[in-house]
């Protein structure tokens, strides 16, 4: 099974990482780090790299693309060799995932249309305007298109797709192997559960707020 995860300059670290801890230990999983150039990419924090090993033209019909967040998603949004390829590739996939406001990028390819999808909490209003049916959940699966809120929900959606594709006994094991038992410290994890004037300080800093941007992650 082909899983090929796209990297891009201003990526979120962990919209790559949790889901490729998981994925990467279903058997029989080869995971390919994808960019229009292969190279080292830049996370949005700016201190960490990432390499891309191969160009995307190298893999055009992966079993499962991975696309994360992040800063630079904005751009991405607007970069058509990606888009072009993310469409000709969901063509084939068997799944088509979207972690964090890298769901934005599938709806900018179209993708999304219509669809229950979502994102990151300060970008579900931007992803209701590109068309998709927006759910507030932590992830979502709407026929072979998975997205996820933000960041951290990266973890607990690769589970659930490493259990449709491996079955639940593979999935926990992973889980398990991997020592994933949240218990922060904090309940501040969801506009939900946050002080309100915390979910202010967020949302203000959030590019959404002001120009339908993407926040960091």
């Amino acid at each position: 099974m082909q899983i090929a995860i796209v990297m891009f300059d201003r990526l979120a670290a962990l919209d790559v990482v949790g889901p490729y801890e998981v994925l990467s230990r279903i058997p029989g999983a080869e995971v390919t780090f994808v960019a229009e150039r292969p190279g080292q990419v830049r996370t949005d924090t700016g201190r960490l790299g990432l390499a891309a090993d191969a160009a995307l033209k190298e893999h055009p019909h992966p079993d499962v693309v991975l696309v994360p967040g992040g800063s630079g998603q904005i751009d991405q949004m607007h970069n058509e060799p990606l888009l072009s390829w993310l469409r000709a590739a969901h063509e084939t996939s068997t799944w088509t995932v979207g972690v964090c406001t890298g769901s934005l990028i599938l709806a900018a390819a179209g993708l999304l249309a219509g669809r229950r999808a979502t994102a990151h909490w300060t970008a579900l209003d931007e992803l209701g305007r590109l068309g998709a049916e927006v759910a507030h959940e932590r992830y979502v699966f709407d026929g072979k298109l998975v997205t996820t809120a933000g960041v951290s929900a990266g973890i607990d959606m690769a589970l659930a797709l490493a259990a449709e594709i491996a079955g639940q006994r593979v999935a926990q094991a992973i889980q398990l192997g991997i020592e994933y038992d949240p218990q922060p410290p904090f309940q501040s994890g969801s506009p939900d559960t946050a002080p309100p004037e915390l979910v202010e300080l967020v949302r203000s800093r959030s590019r959404f707020a002001t120009a339908a941007h993407a926040p960091a992650g």
